[in-house]
């Protein structure tokens, strides 16, 4: 069996401050003190800067340990006349190691279709970003039984565009959109149905892929369910939204995941 480090990523969506981050900054210095999990920190690119500095005066500090900063989004195009947007390469020289690609909310408000999210797949990776690629079904498709139809299909047209290989530098999140943000999660069994299907999906085409990616779970993660979710086989961390603005909640999760 692979060994998958664990990762915790926060995502601050349109949220946070400095004085956010210089607040988790703070604490991290104090209790992460070891690489067992893998901490992202994914604040709103005008923060990128901020948490990039923060990262430089605590580099001693959190020596021992993994964290990394990431962004929410990215272009799918490399330069031009995109005005709000921005590209693989900026985030890369902001200090990003990592982008998140086809949240929920990126498909759902902005209309952000699988090809295009396939496309900024790409456009991560050929700046050196890793890309935490988003799937999950609605509340209607759940409910209908197509979860795993509405999942192969987004795992399809990336694998479709990019190949099944570029997954050996990717992340996956599985979201149900009906928890995204509702207080509303999966149980324990639930999210590990679908990370079971997502990983014998993937090693249906390399087995070496679908034993090593990392599968995080994203709905409504909190200190009170993490450690069961986290306990799960297929299960290797948590894409954390709401709790990851609250410093106290998110070194918790961090804690679970480092003993997970």
């Amino acid at each position: 069996m692979a060994l998958r480090r664990p990762m915790v990523a926060g995502n601050w969506k349109m949220n946070g401050s400095a004085e956010l981050a210089q607040d988790l900054f703070s604490k991290f210095a104090r209790k992460i003190k070891d690489d067992s999990a893998e901490v992202v920190l994914c604040p709103p690119v005008i923060y990128l800067e901020s948490v990039k500095r923060l990262m430089e005066e605590n580099k001693e500090a959190l020596s021992g340990s993994l964290v990394r900063m990431g962004a929410q989004n990215l272009s799918q195009h490399q330069f031009g006349a995109y005005t709000g947007e921005v590209s693989g390469q900026m985030l890369a020289d902001a200090g990003c190691r990592y982008v998140i690609i086809g949240h929920s909310e990126r498909r759902r408000m902005y209309g952000e279709t699988s090809d295009i999210v396939a496309d900024k797949f790409a456009a991560a990776q050929r700046h050196g970003l890793t890309p935490i690629l988003c799937v999950g079904e609605s509340g209607p498709a759940r409910e209908a039984r197509r979860t795993f139809e509405v999942i192969a299909e987004e795992l399809d047209v990336v694998i479709e565009k990019n190949g099944t290989m570029a997954f050996d530098n990717a992340i996956i999140a599985y979201e149900p959109l009906w928890a995204v943000g509702t207080g509303k999660s999966a149980t324990p069994e639930q999210a590990q149905e679908v990370h079971a299907f997502i990983r014998k999906r993937l090693s249906e085409v390399s087995p070496y892929i679908g034993e090593n990616i990392r599968i995080l779970y994203g709905g409504s993660v909190t200190p009170a369910n993490a450690a069961d979710i986290f306990a799960q086989p297929d299960v290797d961390g948590g894409l954390i939204g709401g709790a990851s603005l609250n410093s106290a909640e998110f070194l918790t999760l961090c804690s679970i995941a480092m003993s997970a």
